[in-house]
């Protein structure tokens, strides 16, 4: 049935791809601010070693291409005119690709990539404190622009279309705004740009001193523009029309955008692959402290000639936990199953079972990328129910983490924390969430589209289907609140609890916040 907001008249909206670690989707998010049909796909991650994180960019643009024109078609079915396409990514998933025939030359090296978090190191004494005043972000153990020095250097086919001038450099938006406009721009946002840690806070340019510094040709840097400042126009070929590429944003920033945060103290928690921790901090960096491990300032959203400021904590390692203990091991049947499981075994003190979910490093509240998940605290008493409330108890004290330093960070605590991401749809682990924080928690209406709506959002008001962002996000309906259970004194001594079973798995004492 077509929709139409009065008798008569068609519905605009903006077509919304969110480009995920394991999955794409897209929908067209009409003028209501709601997300009309999302279409997914699920994309494969490769682990070609305990450090390695690779992807396939070819496939990463099939699917792609496949969600969006089916919502496409979908919004033609429906009586929906789109106005305009916006992007949110994955950040810091870089790839080389050859600029005449348009195919990728090597795997993508994917956000969780720590194969030179050892040898980064060598860097911190150096420039830690100068990337930190100026980037926000320390050396940290992932470098895009380290990795394609790398394969410049190792690669003869890569070397080759160097010298040609026909290699191309970008993260997983560079690269899908140059395939959607059929290789017409190379260009990059504030909020993909910093992630990768090249971007300088407060003068909107890159930092070739230390992109130099890692060996990478300056050449190849893709333009820097804002988030909303446009990419170009879609090549018809591709999607089947022709729309400005309006905005493309990192797509935590995204959903930051989405769940409300836009002035500063307002913050969000995304449960998705990873978990990520975000709060607005207004037009001015909130930098981070030399004591708080992992808390990185960046570009929240540069609007029109304005940096929107944030500040952001994650673990690598949310939602691929439960990935990984029901896919790969088999020890529960789907998320949901553990989520029912974990409900079971109420909170209780005393000695039980601890989950460290580290599968990926851990960088809050204490800096050890090379770290490796554990489960402990096992007897002959233990039962499945035991397990799966301890991998959520495990990401919600992690999560805990995050806030705690991001919290730590502005000086302040946050004014509102609303939550998303498909995770976040485990009961059990909001009400968990809720009792450790100590906060109210709003889970969004439609929180699983938080990234995709968000920089649609950003794309509309840039193209005057809304007014402002304050005036679609305030017109979105209220969320579901999980208020907390447990008291202080319960909610100190669980807290105490995972801070020494963190400490002893670390080997070191770990700060308290």
């Amino acid at each position: 049935m077509t929709q139409t907001s009065n008798e008569g008249v068609r519905r605009r909206g903006v077509l919304a791809i969110d480009e995920g670690t394991t999955g794409t989707r897209a929908g067209v998010v009409l003028d209501s601010g709601a997300a009309h049909e999302v279409f997914y796909r699920a994309i494969k991650v490769d682990h070609p070693d305990d450090l390695s994180v690779e992807q396939d960019p070819l496939e990463i643009w099939d699917a792609t291409l496949e969600v969006a024109r089916r919502a496409v078609r979908r919004a033609h079915e429906d009586g929906i005119t789109v106005t305009s396409v916006a992007l949110s990514t994955q950040r810091a998933t870089a790839m080389l690709w050859d600029r005449v025939t348009g195919l990728p030359l090597l795997p993508a090296v994917v956000w969780q990539d720590r194969r030179y978090a050892q040898e980064l190191t060598a860097y911190e004494e150096r420039w830690d404190a100068v990337l930190l005043a100026r980037q926000g972000r320390p050396v940290g153990a992932r470098a895009p622009f380290l990795w394609a020095a790398r394969q410049i250097a190792e690669h003869p086919e890569v070397a080759a279309a160097h010298r040609a001038g026909r290699l191309v450099f970008g993260t997983v938006d560079t690269w899908l705004v140059w395939r959607l406009t059929g290789g017409a721009v190379h260009a990059t946002t504030p909020t993909n740009a910093a992630s990768a840690g090249g971007y300088l806070l407060e003068r909107h340019a890159w930092d070739e001193e230390w992109i130099g510094a890692l060996g990478f040709p300056p050449e190849l840097l893709p333009e820097l523009r804002s988030d909303d400042a446009g990419f170009g126009t879609t090549d018809a070929d591709a999607l089947g029309l022709r729309v400005p590429v309006a905005a493309s944003m990192g797509d935590q920033h995204a959903a930051l955008v989405a769940l409300g945060g836009l002035a500063a103290g307002q913050g969000m928690c995304v449960y998705g692959t990873g978990a990520f921790v975000d709060a607005a901090t207004g037009t001015t960096p909130a930098l981070p402290r030399p004591d708080i491990a992992g808390v990185l300032a960046q570009p929240g959203r540069r609007q029109g000639e304005v940096s929107h400021y944030s500040l952001e904590a994650y673990t690598s390692t949310a939602g691929s936990a439960l990935r990984w203990l029901c896919d790969d091991l088999g020890l529960f049947a789907s998320p949901a199953e553990l989520g029912e499981e974990a409900g079971r075994v109420p909170t209780r003190p005393g000695r039980t079972p601890r989950f460290v979910p580290a599968l990926a490093g851990v960088r809050t509240p204490a800096w050890h990328p090379e770290a490796t998940a554990a489960l402990s605290g096992l007897t002959l008493a233990t039962t499945r129910a035991d397990i799966a409330r301890a991998v959520l108890d495990g990401i919600a004290h992690s999560v805990c983490d995050l806030i705690d330093g991001v919290a730590a960070t502005m000086g302040a605590p946050f004014t509102r924390l609303r939550v998303g991401g498909g995770v976040s749809s485990s009961e059990p682990l909001m009400r968990i969430q809720a009792d450790l924080t100590g906060l109210p928690l709003e889970r969004v209406a439609d929180s699983a589209t938080a990234s995709l709506r968000g920089t649609a959002y950003l794309a509309g008001v840039a193209q005057g289907l809304w007014d402002s962002l304050e005036e679609v996000v305030d017109a979105q309906p209220p969320g579901e609140v999980f208020e907390p259970t447990l008291g202080p004194s319960g909610r100190e001594a669980q807290r105490a609890a995972w801070r020494a079973t963190l400490a002893a798995h670390l080997g070191e004492p770990v700060p308290t916040r």
